[in-house]
């Protein structure tokens, strides 16, 4: 008999109140610079970002006796504590019900490509670990009577290593982290924004910042210098890169400040796409629970007309209803499932109706409307494969919202927090970008190709061209721990006293009293470029015309800097500022790949009138949207960017392998533990 949870608890993982932050440190140290008297602060470790990932690593670098320090732009503001999806998932080694293997753990996770095998083994073992350490903390992972911890199937990923506190699991990591963090006296400053990275020579020194409450007469833009020696850059994903996105507003990232700083990227072609309700309301991914109901889905026109466009794109009702529910593990939009009548035609399907003007909407009180000329929805009548996950989960019920009741009433109860009731209306939602998968080029102890500075979480191109639903969270708890190690391993390098007048002169090249470019236009050209250029479905013409645009206001930007109406705004324009470069270093990467024959994998369908792979619907083929396919020897490789004075210099490697057979013995390699060197000192 199913069992009822209670409102209390329902609302216990639905609003999750974040602890208090403890008062900062005073400032009592200054420099000068470019005219500026400038606060000063000191730790051997510095970390940006206060997301789950950011937090891990501040936790374990301070259990280490590691002087540390943590920055925010907005302490509980980033995508770690705002986003997520019906029950967001933590990946990890399943070790309770089929049981697992690091190995095969690990090819799961690099089966996309484009990631490399060491990486993809580091992960797959440290997350027992990370797992473990989140349920010490406090971290509410359900269980069964026995102890297992209970697990189900997600994006790619068809053993089942997916768990989940609830939509609200990533907010929750940040929540137990945070507490660990505050209980441990880390210094917080919040509110404070990184905008440059201070460097002497091939290693960090510190990191300029401005803050607000900093500004003075002597110090017009607020700027704060904190000094270190370590540097780990967590500040999440490029969330403002496009105009249809599920992030949060104002998650920028660090792509621009790291590409400033000379730090090289990886797999920046590589993104998650998918169907999510869009930032201008309250951003979510509808994966999961959502779809797995099988609500009918439909689009309305300018004149209040609905559409049932799926209808015109699958030859059967079972077939249409059988892949909106696998929507729900095969959530993000992927180039080769639009073949053969599979998922990703329902994302290529939203799309058009976008590109048509059309607002799309899920309603959870029908059932979808049947494919003309055949039968009516039934429970009776699905594949194989969704019918016995159906049953199995006891979801019997004639409404997708009664189902949608009995399998997961906090997917409803997380819309009602932000005034949407689902119960009564229907859902608006679209296709939007998710998260990069790419990022900052990183070794296997997260460290960059500057000394000193590390990347974790999405700031870290540790992914490869796909990754099993979840993955990120467990990667960003597992190079947390790894950069802890690593810097608390490692022999303190002196400080040095670096001095700060270029950085601070640069800064005030972009930032111009007048006759600059505005921040709303940078936006709105950088946004419209990405969404429109470099979306799920581009062309090579497209990418190249993108690429040019994007050099184009790169170079503007050089020569006329940013307009600063108020010095309140400093932040936020040297912010679009590295935006805009960060979408050049996208398109550059992104134009390398189809230049040089690469075909459509997980992020985008590289549309081409010559490609080999055609999608087709009921009506016929599309050939608008003929494709070219992924060649097998791009799995293998990565591309690489880094800018070189006012260039994006390009090149390719493969990737890191990993060797299954090698094996570990214990007198043999306890040494290497013992003194160290295994942190490649």
């Amino acid at each position: 008999m199913p069992i009822a949870v209670p409102q209390e608890i329902l609302d216990a993982l639905t609003d999750v109140d974040m602890p208090r932050l403890q008062p900062e440190p005073g400032l009592t140290e200054t420099v000068t610079a470019g005219g500026n008297v400038i606060p000063v602060h000191r730790s051997r470790a510095l970390v940006l970002g206060s997301g789950a990932a950011g937090l891990r690593a501040a936790v374990e670098l301070k259990r280490r006796d590691v002087d540390v320090t943590i920055l925010s732009q907005s302490a509980w503001g980033g995508t770690s504590a705002c986003s997520g999806s019906d029950k967001q998932t933590l990946h990890t080694a399943n070790t309770a019900d089929q049981g697992d293997n690091f190995k095969d753990m690990a090819r799961a996770l690099r089966a996309g490509g484009a990631m490399d095998e060491d990486t993809a083994y580091v992960e797959a073992v440290g997350s027992a670990r990370a797992m473990a350490s989140l349920q010490y903390l406090g971290l509410p992972l359900p269980q069964e009577r026995l102890g297992g911890t209970l697990r189900y199937q997600t994006d790619h990923d068809e053993v089942g290593r997916a768990t989940s506190c609830g939509p609200r699991t990533s907010r929750l990591m940040v929540k137990v982290l945070a507490a660990e963090a505050i209980r441990l006296g880390i210094p917080f400053f919040n509110l404070t924004t990184a905008v440059r990275i201070v460097t002497d020579g091939d290693r960090v020194t510190g990191v300029l910042a401005i803050r607000a409450k900093d500004r003075t007469e002597d110090n017009p833009l607020g700027l704060v210098l904190f000094r270190c020696t370590s540097l780990v850059i967590a500040a999440g994903g490029p969330g403002e890169l496009y105009r249809d996105s599920v992030f949060p507003n104002g998650c920028f990232g660090s792509l621009g400040l790291a590409l400033e700083a000379g730090l090289e990227m990886v797999n920046l072609t590589e993104s998650q796409f998918g169907i999510g309700t869009r930032r201008e309301g309250f951003p979510w991914n509808l994966s999961g629970t959502y779809v797995q109901v099988i609500p009918h889905i439909y689009s309305v026109d300018d004149a209040g007309n609905e559409h049932h466009f799926l209808g015109e794109y699958y030859r059967t009702t079972q077939e249409m209803a059988s892949n909106i529910f696998r929507k729900g593990y095969q959530w993000p939009f992927h180039a080769t499932r639009m073949l053969d009548f599979q998922s990703s035609l329902i994302d290529l399907a939203i799309f058009r109706e976008g590109q048509k003007g059309r607002r799309v909407f899920m309603d959870f009180n029908r059932n979808p409307l049947p494919v003309p000329g055949d039968l009516p929805f039934s429970l009776d009548r699905l594949d194989e494969d969704v019918h016995r996950y159906l049953t199995n989960a006891g979801a019997d019920h004639a409404l997708p919202i009664d189902r949608l009741k009995h399998m997961n009433p906090l997917a409803i109860e997380l819309y009602r927090r932000y005034k949407i009731d689902i119960v009564t209306d229907p859902l608006e939602f679209a296709v939007n970008n998710q998260h990069m998968n790419g990022g900052i080029a990183v070794d296997v102890w997260g460290r960059t190709n500057l000394t000193g500075i590390y990347a974790v979480g999405e700031a870290a191109g540790t992914h490869g061209v796909t990754r099993p639903g979840g993955a990120a969270l467990n990667a960003g708890q597992v190079f947390g721990t790894r950069v802890a190690e690593h810097i608390a391993g490692s022999a303190e390098p002196e400080a040095s006293d670096t001095p700060v007048d270029q950085a601070v002169a640069a800064l005030q090249a972009i930032l111009r009293p007048e006759g600059g470019l505005d921040v709303p236009s940078i936006r709105a050209e950088v946004q419209a470029r990405m969404s429109d250029r470099a979306g799920i479905l581009c062309t090579p013409g497209d990418i190249a015309e993108g690429l040019a645009e994007a050099r184009a206001l790169t170079a503007r930007l050089r020569a006329q800097g940013v307009t600063l109406s108020r010095p309140s705004e400093a932040a936020r324009a040297l912010q679009w500022h590295q935006m805009a470069l960060a979408s050049e270093a996208v398109l550059a990467a992104l134009n390398h790949f189809v230049e040089n024959g690469g075909g459509s994998r997980g992020a985008r369908a590289i549309c081409d009138p010559n490609g080999d792979a055609l999608p087709i619907t009921a009506k016929g083929p599309l050939e608008k949207y003929r494709f070219r396919s992924e060649r097998a020897e791009d799995m293998q490789n990565q591309i690489l960017v880094r800018l070189e004075g006012t260039d994006m210099a390009l090149r390719t490697r493969a990737i890191r392998a990993f060797d299954e057979s090698a094996k570990a013995f214990f007198e043999r390699d306890w040494p290497a533990w013992l003194t160290a060197a295994i942190y490649d000192r």
